[in-house]
């Protein structure tokens, strides 16, 4: 929503904002754009009769401003649909959709795009940082967006992605997720295989060939499909992957011959086949390897996604979105291999539609059980969700201390703070791993530690 409402004041429109409780680091995006968010939600904020209102999906029936425009015949629309009818429309839009990666894979199918001179238009869910925004409007053919299998608005419950009739598809993964808006797995890859049906045959689809969800998904498909990975199978194959402390480099075999070698300063086997997809899908697109090399070499990653937020006393302590057990796994195993032989925190909130559920209980545990220390905190506004449904956050902490880890659960973000930043020491590496803002924990611990740092310099 913060992207599109940059993406209209770029076009000439006058807009304005509203949510519960902005921040960072969309808040501070708008803020650089002069776009006013009031806060919280109120009728009185649509005073002067906007032309239209964009209603966002997390935005239902009940909600004041939402009655209003109801209830005064207030013209609205969704954001897939406007993004669609102002920008889309006459492009070649290239959607990237999956369970986890797309909005970093949006990010570097964009950057490849972008130096190699196509001057592409692109929206992503999130800063990336090579660009310093989360949308760029530009005169090239191809509009380069993140796919999302969420639902559109309260009066559209199908998925945004449907919205954007690709030209060509990335697809990342294909998971369960969003427990509040599919019933089961099969309901997921209905809406996937949808997606994959909008291709035309003049497109193209690059797809993972590393699980059965994703082949059954791309194989109805009316247009070429290209499978990447890391299997001898895969048309687009990484191999010879190498993490070292501050760089990753590897090289990518196409149809089994070498056709470039490549390297960025991200980690983790997910960021290569990443990348390896946005190189395909811009090699399909008639950009050299040279040039998706030197594109991948400067590539500068997403805000929120491993972002180190502040090195304190030795300590490192890095953002990163979190959303899905799987997700989980895939950071914490990519810290591993960044900061070898470190103690690791997670540090989590449960906090998404998918994690304050007990559908993924096992298998969470099993991913915090990667690092070394697991403090849980209290579930994000718990009260909405069914006891039975609930995350069982204590025997969260049993599996993980029965798989050799120590875990513990706290309350919020303060009693986190208040318990743990005594306990670090140089040396540790600590992710904080949430959708949300998590109590603004982002700046609380490392402040913490700061101030603690200051005492002892103080005595000493």
């Amino acid at each position: 929503m913060a992207s599109l409402a940059g993406m209209l004041q770029h076009k000439g429109y006058l807009v304005t904002g509203s949510d519960t409780a902005a921040y960072p680091p969309m808040s501070d995006f708008l803020a650089s754009l002069g776009i006013t968010v009031m806060q919280p939600y109120d009728e009185r904020n649509l005073e002067g009769r906007p032309d239209l209102v964009v209603v966002g999906n997390a935005i239902s029936r009940g909600n004041p401003e939402l009655e209003r425009v109801l209830d005064e015949r207030i013209p609205f629309t969704s954001l897939p649909q406007l993004l669609y009818d102002e920008f889309l429309r006459g492009r070649d839009p290239i959607v990237v959709a999956g369970t986890h990666g797309k909005t970093t894979t949006t990010s570097m199918v964009s950057w490849i795009f972008q130096v190699a001179g196509r001057k592409p238009s692109f929206l992503v869910g999130g800063i990336a940082e090579n660009f310093g925004s989360s949308f760029a409007l530009d005169d090239g053919k191809e509009f380069i967006l993140e796919g999302d299998e969420y639902d559109t608005a309260f009066f559209d419950k199908g998925p945004k992605f449907l919205h954007y009739f690709p030209q060509a598809v990335i697809l990342t993964s294909v998971e369960f997720d969003h427990a509040d808006i599919y019933r089961d797995l099969d309901a997921v890859k209905t809406t996937f295989k949808r997606l994959v049906n909008l291709v035309p045959r003049s497109g193209r689809i690059v797809a993972w060939d590393g699980h059965e969800n994703v082949t059954e998904c791309v194989n109805g498909a009316f247009c070429p499909v290209d499978r990447y990975g890391f299997a001898e199978t895969s048309m687009w194959r990484a191999v010879d992957v190498h993490f070292e402390p501050q760089r990753t480099t590897w090289t990518i075999l196409r149809d089994g011959k070498t056709w470039g070698d490549f390297q960025f300063d991200l980690a983790g086997d997910y960021n290569v086949l990443n990348a390896t997809a946005a190189a395909a899908m811009a090699a399909n697109h008639g950009i050299a390897p040279e040039a998706i090399a030197e594109a991948l070499r400067s590539f500068r990653s997403v805000k929120r996604r491993l972002e180190i937020r502040a090195e304190v006393g030795g300590v490192t302590i890095i953002e990163d979105f979190a959303h899905h057990p799987t997700a989980i796994a895939q950071t914490l195993k990519a810290l591993r291999t960044r900061y070898n032989g470190r103690r690791l925190w997670a540090i989590l909130e449960p906090r998404s539609n998918t994690l304050v559920r007990n559908f993924f209980q096992r298998e969470l545990a099993q991913s915090l059980a990667i690092a070394d220390e697991a403090v849980i905190a209290g579930i994000y506004r718990a009260n909405k969700i069914a006891e039975q449904d609930r995350l069982d956050l204590d025997r969260l902490v049993a599996d993980i201390d029965a798989a050799g880890r120590h875990a513990r659960h706290l309350a919020d973000a303060d009693a986190i703070v208040d318990n743990v930043a005594p306990e670090m020491r140089s040396g540790d590496v600590v992710a904080i791993l949430s959708n949300g803002s998590f109590g603004g924990i982002y700046e609380k611990l490392p402040r913490r530690m700061n101030q603690a740092s200051e005492v002892r310099a103080a005595r000493e």
